[in-house]
């Protein structure tokens, strides 16, 4: 549903790199493990923070010149969460979540899509388990700055090489609500951003704010159970990486069924932020151009023809990253 942190290298180019090593030591030594833990709890608070607590705004996304604006509103009880998605311009979408159960309503096309969760999505962007974000990006606090008229702590991920993007959020210093997120290239331009310009929480939000627009009036709308997953979690895609990404580990490989097609393997990698998606699938009557096939925001895809298979590979990570993934991948010798 995440740039490249060599902005610190950038003004010292007249120190020999050995003198860097050796400075940067002296430097990095002090206090450095407290701050990092210390930014670490920031990150847990933010990542529990989206999933426990009943919240209702609006927030804009933003890549390039494309600007999107969402309402979203969340609700925890003893049944789990609940949550609805609604687009405010363009082409009206709603999304009505249950746990991991999605509704989405396309009035437009009067079509109802039945789907599970997939992916995080603003402002649930970090996953619950952390592990492996210390050990791929240096995370430190920042300053304090004011969103949706609310103060919220900074806290920045660079990333330890360019593999990675940099990110840095922006949470409501006392829930740790997310109320920003903006990520970065290694040029640290801002390739894509979040941000919450108006914001509810706890007993301002009521349970009518997640009450569906289009339920009742789209019982005669065509309902589309395709998305559904009828997948193998231990099936075996027959597929590795020969030149493994640093820091990356595979955390899912699973064979999925989809209507019309034939089945398709599904590799997930992730180094416990970005997550780089692979699917292998016989090769179509008309593929698509051996390539990068598109981007958008922080979101590379591209595709590589492999004997009689084709390969698309998905990551929220540059796309050098992406393409030595699809270079890696070969068949497993037996």
């Amino acid at each position: 549903m995440t740039a490249t942190g060599v902005e610190m290298k950038r003004g010292r180019l007249l120190l020999r790199p050995a003198l860097l090593v050796l400075l940067g030591g002296l430097v990095c030594a002090g206090g450095s493990a407290a701050e990092t833990n210390d930014a670490m709890a920031l990150l847990r608070k933010i990542a529990a923070a989206s999933r426990q607590l009943n919240y209702a705004g609006t927030f804009v996304y933003q890549h390039g010149r494309q600007v999107e604006t969402s309402r979203i509103a969340h609700w925890v009880d003893a049944n789990g969460e609940q949550e609805r998605l609604e687009t405010l311009d363009g082409p009206s979408r709603e999304i009505i979540r249950t746990n991991e159960n999605v509704t989405c309503y396309l009035p437009e096309n009067k079509v109802v899509l039945i789907t599970k969760r997939h992916g995080r999505q603003f402002p649930s962007l970090l996953p619950v388990d952390l592990a492996g974000i210390a050990e791929n990006y240096t995370v430190r606090k920042l300053e304090t700055e004011r969103v949706a008229g609310a103060e919220c702590q900074s806290v920045a991920l660079e990333p330890k090489d360019n593999l990675r993007y940099g990110h840095r959020f922006c949470a409501e210093v006392g829930t740790g609500l997310l109320l920003r997120a903006r990520t970065y290239n290694d040029m640290n331009e801002m390739i894509e951003s979040f941000a919450f310009t108006q914001l509810l929480l706890g007993n301002s939000v009521t349970r009518d704010m997640l009450k569906s627009r289009y339920a009742a009036q789209s019982k005669d709308w065509r309902v589309d159970r395709s998305a559904l997953d009828r997948g193998d979690a231990t099936g075996d895609s027959g597929w590795v990486m020969k030149n493994p990404l640093p820091g990356f580990r595979k955390v899912t490989e699973m064979r999925r069924a989809i209507a019309g097609r034939s089945s398709i393997s599904h590799l997930v990698y992730s180094d416990g932020l970005a997550a780089i998606s692979v699917f292998i699938e016989p090769m179509p009557k008309s593929p698509p151009a051996a390539g990068p096939l598109a981007y958008q925001g922080s979101v590379n895809i591209y595709v590589r023809p492999q004997a009689e298979q084709m390969l698309t590979v998905v990551g929220e990570t540059p796309a050098k990253t992406v393409r030595q993934v699809a270079d890696s991948l070969v068949p497993r010798e037996h």
